[in-house]
């Protein structure tokens, strides 16, 4: 089995996806998808990223990517390199018997692995502000949509949003 490269995201319209090392809104109804989409699945993320979530995240296996050589992170595998959580994550997601690898953030890992991803599950954040983490940008070519949803907003959403699904155009391979 070979398990493809799926990044899961929310970004606003000016492309930010972080700010502070956390989000900046607060969407229930996205998490709630993210949990879903994420669930049994092993998930590659960033120091920063680990750190902003602060834990580990029940029903999947975190792949931690840094250059720290004496970085701890109770509950997740480390890896020191792209190549390094690749090979960890398609052991996990073979273990887990899952067909995908959770491309989880932030913004240095979605640059590093965006031309090997195959799909992207991405929530489009009606809002343009500030931030200091963004999201790469997609040359419409590569990519095809193939879903959108835009699910009425709840009390505890900040924005409003819409659920897209991008596929890229001759698939994506693990390198």
């Amino acid at each position: 089995m070979n398990p493809k490269l799926v990044a899961v995201v929310a970004r606003a319209q000016n492309g930010v996806i972080g700010v502070g090392n956390g989000l900046p809104w607060r969407l229930s109804t996205d998490l709630k998808r993210y949990k879903a989409r994420t669930w049994g699945r092993p998930m590659i993320m960033g120091r920063r990223t680990w750190d902003s979530i602060g834990r580990p995240l029940p029903g999947r296996e975190s792949v931690v990517v840094t250059r720290r050589p004496d970085f701890d992170a109770p509950g997740a595998h480390v890896a020191s390199t792209i190549e390094e959580s690749l090979e960890l994550a398609r052991r996990i997601a073979i273990r887990m018997g899952s067909d995908e690898i959770i491309v989880a953030g932030g913004e240095e890992i979605y640059r590093a692995l965006l031309d090997q991803i195959a799909m992207i599950e991405l929530t489009e954040v009606d809002l343009d502000i500030p931030g200091d983490a963004h999201f790469p940008l997609l040359h419409p070519t590569d990519w095809e949509e193939i879903a959108r949803e835009s699910p009425p907003r709840s009390e505890r959403d900040e924005a409003d949003f819409a659920f897209v699904t991008l596929l890229r155009r001759g698939g994506g391979k693990i390198k």
